[in-house]
């Protein structure tokens, strides 16, 4: 099904591009003949991975840095995108994620999880939606959420409210833009380790160790696997699936709803450390 040529002829724009997630299913779309947008609001970070993907594939990266929070950035990126060359494919990706106990969130935090995942989701798909309806051209959105999209999950409120949204855009816009030729898609991941989210989601080792292995098959995720469901949910070989969530845990939520459910063990002492410092 990989063969060399499955996204050949596609350019595909990834908000949260530069790392993590993002970058590992932009690495997987070059080698698959695709083109390469990816935004992110860290500019040296693009760049960074924009070169390293053109070494490894020699394919073609474009990057913009970008606040998806801000719906005039937005505009302003997808526009300066679709200058360069038609967007065929748009992956929601940007995310943000902390742990808290609902009570001590703030509405500056809330708003800050809800304003990347739900806003900036929202602002992108709409720009390119509305560029592709009145140019006649097909499209593929697609949105990474999370299983406690539709089970939700303690200690995490802002993103299982955003996530939620996101996947009732992911349903809705099925219905409305297929017609059009526009599909929309959505991943729901367990847990596949990075860098920033797991320094900020699992604070002690024994608690990562956990998030990794309680699903039945008893390991993380590899990057590289959901980066191969992403590349079939937006190629033509996936064609006939819109509106739907699919999702790569390992058989988690099967086991137990409420991802971060455990995070109820942690001491008063451990939450307070985790509380963003004031500046």
């Amino acid at each position: 099904m990989f063969r060399a040529d499955l996204l050949e002829g596609k350019r595909i724009l990834i908000t949260g591009g530069g790392t993590g997630l993002g970058k590992a299913m932009g690495r997987r779309y070059l080698e698959l003949g695709a083109e390469l947008f990816i935004c992110g609001r860290r500019e040296e970070v693009l760049a960074e991975t924009a070169k390293e993907h053109r070494a490894a594939t020699g394919g073609r990266v474009d990057f913009a840095a970008c606040d998806i929070r801000d719906p005039e950035a937005v505009e302003r990126m997808i526009e300066a995108g679709f200058a360069v060359g038609p967007i065929d494919i748009l992956v929601n990706n940007a995310a943000g994620n902390f742990l808290a106990k609902a009570e001590d969130v703030s509405h500056r935090a809330l708003d800050a999880v809800i304003g990347i995942v739900l806003h900036g989701a929202a602002y992108c798909t709409l720009a390119c939606g509305k560029r592709w309806i009145a140019s006649g051209r097909r499209g593929v959105v697609l949105s990474i959420v999370t299983t406690y999209a539709w089970t939700g999950s303690g200690y995490v409120l802002p993103s299982a409210m955003a996530k939620a949204g996101v996947l009732a855009m992911t349903q809705s816009l099925a219905v409305e833009w297929g017609p059009k030729g526009i599909r929309t898609v959505a991943i729901a991941p367990g847990p596949f380790p990075t860098e920033g989210a797991w320094s900020r989601l699992a604070p002690r080792p024994d608690m990562a160790r956990e998030l990794e292995t309680r699903n039945p098959l008893g390991r993380p995720g590899e990057h590289i696997e959901l980066a191969n469901l992403a590349a079939f949910l937006v190629s033509d070989e996936a064609g006939y699936i819109n509106g739907d969530v699919v999702t790569i845990d390992g058989g988690e939520w099967l086991k137990g709803a409420g991802q971060f459910s455990w995070a109820g063990r942690l001491t008063e002492a451990e939450w307070r450390a985790m509380r963003p410092k004031k500046k």
